[in-house]
């Protein structure tokens, strides 16, 4: 029985012919026997020969009830039923461009990546378009555009430091997730310091931005830092970690409103209008972030990450409905404190409705693909139609003034 068990093991470790050997070194041992010593002289020393024992040194030792489907998952990923691939630098897109000593860094910042941005810039977006009509008098398009460019700039700077802030607090938990082994952080390509000190440099780059507004924005934009820092931490003491990132993501609904000169706190209806939005936009972030969230559900179980796709896997679809009634709820809020018209009304809240209710139907949660696919393209789809609500009301406004303001130079 034992015999059995041996060749067994080492059909299962060894190449063939190393299993053949083992066979045929134990049937030598067995014909030799108790007749070997009678054929070796006191003055040689006796030499073991090669047994199926022998030849299963410690390394290979393995339960001998253990399967081939057990063998094989103990190197698997956790979540997929795959060997994982190991990291090969990119061959396509703009990475594969860039200095191979610069790739990590464009990683870590997920330049490749760029939905975040345009998540971090909505909100700055519409808070432009919403305070525009607001200014007295209404702010030209074109300080409006150049006010936009300058929150996009803003966004992909803050963005990807936010990225590296999140990268630097999560390095010992990404290893243990799938989609997120290959950071450059987790992976070893960025030390923590140097990533430190490339994140430093992030910031800075963001102040020398920030200071091209005016200066209230500064006083306004500082705050948010807060959560910048603290979104990672997050993850690890409650199960609504998106609802911190929603606070830190939609701080840009506010910016809009100083960085046009209208001053929040002077100003009862502005201020109205700016909390509203800010809260809507915490809603529309917790919803795109919970979709995003399901792509990563198992290896966060596994790993001891909390979020809200963990906490009601059960009802996502319930709580996704929830939000989005919330999200336009309070976004026709803020128009209303604003004294918004109906483009706003119709286009912007309307659009919201209509494509949040599409995409949560459609969203199939246990398809990771599917969950990224709504994830990258649900900021065009809906910060699209509040965009263009919240520009068609802003035009119609200024042309509005434009006609009133040459009635009175007529007069």
């Amino acid at each position: 029985m034992f015999r059995g068990c041996n060749v067994a093991v080492a059909r299962r470790v060894l190449p063939e012919s190393k299993c053949v050997a083992s066979k045929s070194a134990w049937g030598s041992g067995r014909r030799l026997g108790s007749t070997t010593s009678r054929f070796v002289t006191p003055t040689q020393p006796r030499q073991s020969r090669p047994t199926a024992v022998s030849l299963l040194a410690p390394r290979y030792v393995i339960p001998f009830h253990a399967s081939a489907k057990q063998l094989a998952t103990s190197i698997e990923s956790p979540s997929s039923p795959e060997i994982p691939k190991p990291y090969s630098p990119p061959s396509a897109g703009l990475l594969s461009r860039l200095p191979a000593s610069w790739v990590p860094y464009a990683e870590l910042v997920r330049l490749d990546k760029p939905a975040g941005t345009y998540y971090l810039f909505f909100p700055c977006m519409f808070s432009t378009l919403l305070a525009a009509p607001m200014a007295d008098p209404v702010t030209s398009p074109l300080t409006v555009i150049g006010t936009t460019a300058l929150f996009f700039s803003g966004a992909l700077i803050m963005r990807g430091a936010g990225c590296s802030i999140n990268d630097l607090w999560d390095r010992n938990l990404d290893p243990q997730v799938a989609r997120t082994r290959l950071r450059p952080i987790a992976r070893g390509a960025i030390t923590p310091f140097k990533a430190l000190i490339f994140t430093g440099f992030q910031l800075l780059t963001g102040l020398g931005i920030l200071l091209q507004f005016p200066w209230s924005c500064f006083f306004y934009a500082t705050p948010s830092l807060l959560f910048v820092a603290s979104y990672p931490l997050a993850k690890r003491v409650t199960y609504y970690p998106q609802f911190v990132l929603g606070l830190t993501f939609s701080w840009g609904a506010m910016m809009g409103f100083p960085a046009l000169g209208v001053d929040l706190l002077m100003n009862t209806a502005a201020l109205t209008a700016a909390s509203f939005l800010y809260a809507s936009n915490v809603s529309w972030t917790v919803l795109y972030d919970m979709i995003y969230a399901h792509m990563d559900i198992r290896d966060d179980a596994k790993a001891g990450i909390k979020s809200i796709a963990l906490k009601h896997d059960a009802e996502t679809k319930q709580v996704l409905s929830g939000l989005a009634v919330v999200q336009v709820g309070l976004l026709g809020a803020a128009g209303w404190a604003a004294g918004a018209g109906p483009a706003f009304f119709i286009g912007g809240c309307g659009g919201a409705a209509l494509t949040l209710g599409y995409m949560i139907r459609k969203v199939n949660l246990k398809n990771v693909k599917d969950c990224w696919w709504w994830f990258v393209n649900g900021c065009w789809i809906t910060g699209g139609a509040i965009s263009a609500g919240l520009g068609a009301d802003y035009l119609i406004q200024y042309s509005n003034q434009g006609g009133e303001s040459e009635k009175i130079a007529q007069q």
